[in-house]
């Protein structure tokens, strides 16, 4: 009977070598107190933690083992410390000279209920700058304390598991978000939707990872079922499954994030620069009679219906043998490539009255600008028909009316940059194509927002694949394709714990007891 036991013994020992160097990723070790070891001796951070400049209220956040001794000497509380998270009204006085700063709203919170998991102060003070530079220096003076390092606090509540790393990606999203489709997006990651889609594939990894270990060391003891392995090449497909899903989302997450590439591009003098203006509803680019007045790219960001847009005007598209003007075209075009959306313009006057003649010189003037998309798609192209005004209103209504019949085209706009007619029909294709790259960030499942979660998880689906491709033949390295495939889900997460394998091992075998 102490055979098996001794044997069991041994290849948790085994195991917890193997994993370990493995992952290469653990989980803060925690004291008794639920504390992480480090945090309990880390000094102690200060910082202004609300905007800079002259405003009604500054925030001065504090954290560490010495935020009550700054509670106490600069805001006079003597004896008992106030009721966590209640706003008591203070004089901030300086810890030396005893001098009042200003007179504010100071807030306990104490570890391991505040944002860092340590304890931490807030000081609610006016928001002059002498007053704040005051209240900083007053708190350099506190024995124990130093001014925060950019996103120390943030760092101490990923170290403190209060955030997961995506969670800290939302955040800073949410604080750098412009638009309302950015401010909704971030929020719904911040608050933890995605990062527990990704810690739920952790965990079936792990549960996959943790059998095929028990069945290379455990089988030869009769101690684990061939089923087992068949358990795992179902969870192992389903898995690479729905990450090869959730990788196919056009970058939605990331465009809205980074914001939509829009480029205006066509020949010279079509009224790109004017377009440029009208939407910026200012003069950004330089307008005149003549062609091939602008010859670098000029960039505009610009909120399209709540999505975030770059919009960039380029020089226009001909044969030149003006250098200038060639590094231009160039650069037009290597913006086109790039674009996520490129509106063609053309200037009426060019089109023919024919319908169909119509047509196939729209067609033929589309492959000049995008000559890598014989027929692009819907939503990453609309057709600018500028200045419709210098045209008769009956040939205007008649071009429209027939060029709307005409199938392979991408959405017709005829307008007026210099009359706005027809300007709030382009705002609507415009807003509507942008909405369709970035998606609805409240609806369906969380999308990727981060270039490097799209990096991590194909390296995920690759290290999947050597399960399959190992599987028979050897299934140690099998085993080292799901290791990999949860190191590389860990690296989105931050989160990978050897000892969470072997506890998975041990529980659902009860080997070596």
């Amino acid at each position: 009977m102490l055979l098996p036991v001794c044997r069991g013994i041994l290849k948790r020992a085994v195991h917890t070598l193997r994993i370990s160097i493995g992952t290469g990723f653990a989980r803060p070790l925690s004291t008794n107190d639920g504390v992480p070891v480090g945090l309990a001796d880390a000094e102690t951070i200060f910082a202004l933690s609300s905007g800079h400049g002259r405003c009604g209220v500054a925030v001065v956040r504090v954290s560490g083992p010495a935020s009550a001794t700054a509670l106490r000497r600069m805001a006079g509380v003597t004896h008992t410390l106030p009721p966590p998270r209640t706003a008591l009204l203070r004089s901030i006085t300086d810890p030396e000279s005893k001098e009042v700063l200003d007179r504010g709203l100071v807030l306990w919170f104490p570890g391991p209920n505040s944002f860092t998991g340590e304890d931490s102060v807030e000081f609610h003070i006016h928001g002059g700058p002498a007053v704040i530079t005051a209240v900083l220096q007053a708190l350099g003076r506190v024995p124990g304390m130093r001014p925060a390092e950019a996103g120390e606090f943030t760092r101490r509540a990923f170290q403190a598991g209060k955030l997961g790393l995506t969670e800290v990606e939302g955040l800073g999203d949410l604080i750098h978000a412009e638009t309302e489709a950015q401010r909704r997006q971030a929020l719904r990651q911040m608050s933890g939707e995605l990062g527990r889609l990704y810690q739920d594939w952790s965990r079936k990894l792990k549960h996959c990872l943790a059998h095929v270990e028990a069945f290379i060391d455990f089988s030869e003891d009769e101690l684990i079922e061939d089923s087992v392995l068949n358990q795992v090449d179902r969870s192992v497909f389903d898995l690479q499954a729905e990450m090869e899903q959730h990788l196919k989302d056009n970058r939605r997450g990331e465009r809205l994030r980074s914001g939509v590439q829009v480029v205006i591009a066509g020949a010279t003098n079509a009224g790109k620069s004017s377009l440029l203006n009208t939407l910026c509803q200012r003069p950004a680019a330089i307008v005149s009679p003549i062609a091939g007045t602008t010859r670098d790219v000029v960039e505009s960001a610009l909120d399209i219906g709540g999505f975030p847009v770059l919009l960039s005007d380029t020089a226009g598209l001909r044969d030149s043998v003006d250098l200038v003007e060639i590094e231009g075209v160039r650069r037009a075009r290597e913006r086109v490539q790039q674009a996520d959306l490129t509106l063609v313009v053309v200037d009426c006057a060019h089109v023919p009255s024919d319908a169909q003649q119509a047509a196939a010189f729209l067609r033929g003037h589309l492959s000049s600008v995008l000559p890598s998309q014989e027929q692009p798609e819907p939503q990453r192209c609309l057709l600018v028909l500028n200045k419709c005004d210098l045209l008769p209103e009956d040939e205007r209504h008649k071009l429209d009316r027939e060029l709307k019949r005409v199938r392979g085209l991408p959405a017709i706009s005829l307008m007026s940059c210099h009359t706005d007619e027809g300007l709030q029909d382009f705002l609507t294709l415009l807003q509507n194509s942008v909405k369709i790259l970035c998606g609805n960030p409240l609806s369906g499942a969380p999308t990727l927002t981060q270039a490097r979660h799209r990096a991590h998880l194909q390296q995920c689906i690759a290290a999947l694949a050597q399960y399959h491709r190992y599987r028979d033949a050897d299934l140690a390295l099998a085993a080292e394709g799901v290791r990999l495939a949860l190191t590389s889900l860990g690296r989105i997460t931050g989160r990978v714990g050897a000892e969470e394998i072997l506890d998975i091992i041990f529980k659902d075998f009860c080997i070596g007891k």
